[in-house]
């Protein structure tokens, strides 16, 4: 590890998809769900889910690129949710599902627009991409209990029919990058 950790925060439909994705791969020190690119302060789950806030589903991450670089982030964040759906991710629809790069650094954003730029000239998926890359403002920590959803809730429907297909699809495609 190098000590020096960055930060994105990523929004690809509900944080308990993203979060348990991310938390799984080496390098990434936290991963963290809440609340992102609104307008209400402190807004809560129920909140959120109106739609009416402006905020969006994230996971904050903060990693260390001298072991996964942003650019691996990327392409993770693309393998693992549709960014080719205008709010909406499976049955999760509304603006809090939009898919969204809230960056941190101009570079990350930099690196972000090109990133979707090749995938869009590769014509990587069958529609065009929607998601968004914003300047990161504000992250509000989600409810404790919606912390480690998967770990704790394995058994849940929406775990095993959600969330458990994008970590198959995770530790089949990227096994090499995984906490061991």
């Amino acid at each position: 590890m190098s000590g020096k950790e960055e930060t994105v925060t990523l929004g690809g439909g509900c944080f308990w998809c993203t979060e348990a994705v991310f938390a799984r791969l080496r390098g990434v020190t936290s991963a963290f769900p809440g609340y992102s690119g609104g307008s209400v302060p402190d807004p809560t789950y129920e909140q959120v889910s109106t739609g009416t806030t402006g905020h969006a589903e994230v996971t904050q991450l903060t990693y260390d690129p001298s072991v996964i670089s942003f650019r691996q982030i990327l392409e993770i964040f693309f393998a693992t949710h549709d960014p080719t759906t205008i709010n909406r991710q499976g049955a999760d629809v509304g603006t809090q599902y939009r898919s969204v790069i809230f960056y941190h650094t101009p570079q990350q954003r930099r690196e972000a627009e090109a990133y979707i730029r090749e995938l869009t000239e590769k014509k990587a998926f069958g529609a065009p991409i929607v998601t968004r890359v914003e300047p990161f403002k504000t992250f509000y920590p989600a409810e404790e209990y919606h912390q480690k959803y998967y770990e704790r809730n394995r058994d849940a429907a929406y775990s095993r029919y959600v969330i458990a297909p994008k970590v198959e699809k995770l530790e089949k495609r990227y096994g090499d990058r995984l906490k061991g």
